[in-house]
């Protein structure tokens, strides 16, 4: 079984990414990981040159700024590092920059490439999610965070990045996927709130025009991370690629997890929720094979 795996990344200096401790997190699952570097405007090319392995591939890219409705253009970069996945690859692993897998996972999500490997009735496989807010002590448990995503799939070069690259279709068609036993860390969320404030600018015009960004960002210096309903206290580890940076945080947050802000419905909907293990209204970009 050989595994590819992939992923974009711009300007990874200027915004903060973690994307070194993302894609380190999957070399131990890879045979060779396609890193598109898109023309930036500090050392990210020199960056990603730095890892100290000789599974990295780099395709150099050169993003198209006026694709700004929905995130298109990241689902554009995806596709190129996806095809540049070589041919004679099984299984392909997505990461973006700010995710990281904790190595505890790396059996379990090699045992399950391993059992589906043949089954041509699953196209990938999903993956669960833990989302990290403020700091590297809370995570969001309240319905805005998304649940699952698709983070591996079979080396088809029918199947494409899906709208802003959240997840993946196979000829406009939802993959068959497997849900396993695994989740990513999501850091995006996990910044000083200075970089944070200036990822907002440059992220939300991937999506919308300046009339709604003058409308809808604020202009401000810094982040205000306290705009948060609900999360939950960390009891975990993280993965040991991100620890250094874990160890490194040099801002204050703080919440009171007591103190959580949702409304009637939502409690009841999170009550449900807790109950049945079912997320009422759910996006689902995704065929769920049981």
């Amino acid at each position: 079984m050989k595994v590819s795996g992939f992923t974009i990344i711009r300007n990874a200096l200027k915004y903060d990414y973690p994307v070194l401790e993302a894609i380190e997190s999957i070399l131990p699952l890879c045979d060779e990981v396609v890193v598109a570097v898109g023309k930036s405007d500090d050392e990210t090319l020199a960056l990603i040159k730095s890892i100290n392995t000789d599974k990295i591939r780099i395709i150099e890219t050169i993003w198209d700024d006026s694709l700004r409705e929905g995130g298109k253009v990241l689902a554009v970069e995806t596709d190129k590092a996806f095809q540049g996945v070589k041919d004679d690859s099984d299984w392909a692993i997505y990461i973006q920059a700010d995710e990281c897998i904790h190595e505890k996972y790396i059996p379990i999500i090699k045992k399950e490439m391993e059992n589906e490997l043949n089954n041509s009735n699953i196209d990938g496989l999903l993956m669960k999610y833990t989302h990290f807010y403020g700091s590297y002590n809370y995570i969001g448990d309240s319905r805005k965070w998304y649940r699952r995503e698709i983070r591996i799939v079979k080396n088809n070069k029918n199947i494409n990045s899906y709208k802003d690259a959240q997840g993946f279709r196979l000829n406009n068609n939802k993959l068959k996927v497997k849900l396993i036993d695994a989740y990513v860390y999501h850091y995006g969320w996990v910044k000083s709130p200075e970089f944070q404030q200036a990822k907002q600018l440059s992220f939300n015009k991937m999506w919308h025009n300046d009339s709604w960004m003058n409308k809808n960002i604020n202009k401000a210096d810094s982040f205000d991370y306290s705009e948060i309903d609900s999360l939950a206290n960390f009891t975990g580890t993280h993965p040991k690629y991100i620890q250094a940076r874990v160890d490194k945080m040099n801002w204050e947050f703080t919440f009171d997890p007591t103190a959580k802000k949702p409304s009637l419905k939502l409690r009841f909907l999170k009550f449900i929720e807790d109950i049945t293990g079912y997320r009422v209204g759910e996006y689902k970009n995704y065929e769920l094979i049981k």
